[in-house]
């Protein structure tokens, strides 16, 4: 329907490899565009190549005999530098387009947003004005961290992603940790999904889970526990109060 999907989810669901996955499925580029707080237009849309316009102008000094050069011939296309949008919009056949993590943007940002989802064109006003021939595939993902603006939901078709059950887990390992074999994916899946359920500082996402289960593999381990899960367990807790909270859940018996 050329329209864009936004994906919502805790981070860590696999929201960013929804995108990617579409992409290789399409057999085009995946442009990302990576939201921060305080990214504006410029960073979003394209920039001028400063430093080879200054060499450009170096180079027109030193030329003697050549005084017909202007100003206006350092903003053509040669010094232009495209950033994600207009690298969409410039961009031919399929390709996916990933806005990640538009709620770390500001308010503000969301507004000019709308305006290139609108129609995919983008006006430079030294160049003129460059429309797609045919839109890219949209991915919008947010993390909550703020509401989005009701214009840009409005325009989307909206997906929540939640963390996967036990099964469904030991199924991402085994698929990316080739090396893990089904009784190890199956218990760091359940560990997984009893770490979630604990009130950490963060949550471990589908990431830390093949990381985990790869460390483990490596170790000779059979399944999420004992030695072996308190010596990875870097993978999954990423604080100092997180471990301490994690670390009885393996700890060996004594005596």
């Amino acid at each position: 329907m050329s329209r864009p999907i936004l994906l919502e989810g805790a981070p860590g669901v696999g929201k960013t490899e929804v995108a990617r996955t579409l992409s290789r499925m399409l057999g085009g580029p995946m442009i990302r565009l990576q939201c921060y707080e305080g990214i504006d237009a410029s960073q979003a849309l394209y920039e001028w190549d400063y430093a080879r316009q200054m060499l450009q102008v170096r180079a027109w000094q030193q030329d003697n005999g050549n005084s017909g050069n202007s100003v206006a011939e350092l903003y053509g296309p040669e010094f232009l530098l495209e950033r994600p949008l207009l690298r969409a919009v410039r961009e031919s056949g399929p390709r996916v387009l990933l806005i990640d993590e538009l709620d770390r943007a500001d308010d503000e940002f969301d507004a000019f947003l709308l305006e290139v989802l609108d129609d995919f064109g983008v006006t430079v006003p030294e160049i003129g004005r460059f429309t797609a021939d045919e839109p890219p595939v949209v991915i919008i993902t947010s993390n909550r961290t703020r509401e989005l603006h009701d214009a840009i939901k409005r325009r989307c078709m909206y997906h929540w992603i939640d963390f996967p059950d036990v099964e469904r887990e030991a199924q991402i390992i085994r698929l990316r940790a080739p090396g893990v074999d089904d009784e190890l994916a199956r218990s760091v899946a359940k560990a997984i999904a009893a770490l979630r359920d604990m009130d950490l500082t963060k949550t471990p996402g589908a990431t830390e889970a093949i990381d985990w289960a790869r460390a483990m593999a490596l170790l000779g381990a059979s399944r999420a526990e004992g030695e072996a899960a308190l010596a990875t367990l870097g993978w999954v807790a990423k604080s100092r109060e997180d471990m301490w909270k994690i670390r009885p859940m393996f700890d060996l018996p004594t005596g």
